[in-house]
């Protein structure tokens, strides 16, 4: 027997003893082969008689290596150069059963640990592993103590001691489903981080982007790493703080049980930065490693659904408007005046379309189309007609829109009044205050006070220009564009219709 064999045969004869004594249950690691040879283990110092370091006492590398291998997340078994079992720790009792006083000093794993048939091909791997450079990867059938049979991969490798001799073999081991489902789990991530559609971003628990993903680095217009360590908005223009928001409760309460439809816009060089519709799930991430779950970050995973979602809501407001329309031209059958049915017709355009309606006419409506005009000198007129009120709806409280007293007074319109530009183009006309909205653009228009958007729409009927209905959008409404110009036209038809109907008397 050699020094160190002997060395560490005693050594762990001591922590087999100590164990004992503490009334340990044997699932710590075990000594040192019967036979004397040294084990696998840590490399340790030797004692420097020139006073350099001197080595640690057995008992201390005992102990030391005893805590190593029990702390191991895999099961390990280790043989001697004869085959016998010398190292047997925790885990490998839990995976297979058979405790260390059980399993260390057997002579292979034919009989208990491995079937008769299963042993020579697990014998035959472990020999070769011995003979080979690096580690071997196999896959074998073990039994456990109440007999089953347990699929597990195991990785093996050569023990040598000093000079290189070979003195054993240590073989690493799990239960193959739970490497596959590690190695799916790895794959499943990879996956993501490289061809998915949908972008990823991990975020860490301060909030900020730790790993992004090709697809998430595009549709934000950065470099994959240009985001990292950098706050969100930092990229997002718009909707940052919604979505720093939900990465906040996420980290407290954990991960919602629905995805959320987030209206973001990322920042861009140049313009006012188009709106996006995102739909985001979030999942909190937690380190399996840990005795209690510690959040490590989110995961936050988006797709661009801009497109669906405003094809979703233009037919939803088509179905809306079609309905008003439909039930505002029920209601004005039952009008016995033509006015009424008029005021009928704009009441219900105003339902989720314009906060105020005004409905202006010219006391002598034009001449048809291709007929001209005259005035009282016998030239063609071509200046605008007066306009004057006919209805309105209530500007201070929501109501029934009015008709306006017959006063037979103009609006006084100023010089080139979006309802005079729509009068002499016998079209629509879309106007809006702006960002920054002036003091008193209401009213030089003669518009309600909060007014900052406005479309106006003539009134055709029977090839005559009836006059102009005027809607106007609050601050809280986006401004009027060529759908509700198209809409407002449609409605503006039926209000035509009615006071052609209603005659001379309507103005």
């Amino acid at each position: 027997m050699t020094a160190s064999s002997a060395s560490s045969a005693s050594s762990a004869s001591s922590a087999s003893e100590r164990r004992a004594g503490a009334g340990s249950s044997g699932s710590s690691a075990s000594s040192g082969a019967p036979d004397g040879t040294a084990g696998p283990g840590p490399a340790v110092p030797s004692a420097d008689p020139e006073g350099g370091p001197q080595r640690p006492p057995d008992n201390d590398d005992s102990g030391l290596l005893a805590a190593l291998l029990d702390g191991m997340d895999a099961a390990l078994v280790a043989f001697g150069a004869d085959g016998a079992v010398t190292h047997w720790n925790h885990e490998a009792e839990r995976v297979l059963g058979w405790t260390a006083e059980e399993a260390v000093g057997r002579r292979g794993l034919a009989g208990w640990a491995a079937r008769e048939a299963d042993a020579d091909a697990i014998e035959a791997a472990l020999t070769a592993a011995m003979r080979s450079p690096g580690r071997q990867v196999h896959e074998f059938a073990l039994l456990t103590k109440d007999g089953r049979r347990v699929l597990v991969r195991t990785q093996s490798s050569a023990v040598r001691g000093p000079g290189g001799r070979v003195t054993g073999v240590y073989c690493a081991f799990g239960e193959a489903q739970a490497q596959i489902d590690l190695e799916r789990s790895i794959a499943l991530s990879e996956a993501l981080f490289e061809d998915a559609s949908w972008g990823v971003v991990l975020v860490d628990a301060d909030l900020r982007p730790a790993l992004v993903n090709a697809h998430a680095a595009r549709t934000l217009g950065v470099g994959r790493t240009a985001l990292l360590g950098r706050p969100l908005g930092d990229v997002l223009a718009q909707g940052g703080e919604e979505v720093e928001a939900a990465l906040q409760h996420v980290l407290g309460e954990g991960t919602p049980p629905a995805v959320a439809e987030m209206w973001v816009a990322p920042r861009s060089e140049g313009g006012e930065p188009p709106r996006r519709c995102w739909r985001s799930g979030f999942v909190r991430l937690a380190s399996p490693l840990a005795e209690e779950p510690v959040p490590l970050g989110v995961a936050w995973l988006f797709q661009d659904v801009t497109d669906a979602k405003r094809a979703e809501q233009e037919n939803s407001l088509l179905r809306f408007r079609s309905h008003q329309l439909h039930r505002a031209g029920r209601a004005a059958a039952e009008c016995q005046d033509p006015a009424e049915a008029a005021a009928v017709h704009l009441d219900f355009a105003l339902a989720g379309f314009a906060d105020h309606g005004l409905v202006d006419l010219v006391p002598t409506p034009a001449a048809p189309d291709g007929e001209a005009a005259w005035d009282a000198d016998g030239g063609v007129d071509t200046r605008v007609p007066r306009l004057v009120r006919a209805l309105a709806s209530p500007a201070g409280s929501p109501g029934p829109s009015e008709a306006a007293p017959a006063t037979g007074l103009p609006v006084a319109y100023a010089p080139g009044h979006p309802a005079a530009q729509a009068y002499e183009r016998r079209g629509s006309v879309r106007t809006s205050a702006g960002p920054a909205v002036a003091e008193g653009w209401a009213a030089a228009r003669k518009w309600p006070d909060g007014t900052v958007h406005g479309l106006c729409v003539v009134l055709r009927s029977r090839g005559r220009t009836l006059g102009v209905a005027t809607f106007l959008r609050a601050p809280s409404r986006r401004p009027f564009d060529r759908v509700d110009a198209a809409y407002a036209e449609e409605v503006a038809g039926r209000i035509a219709a009615a006071l052609d109907l209603a005659g001379p008397g309507a103005a």
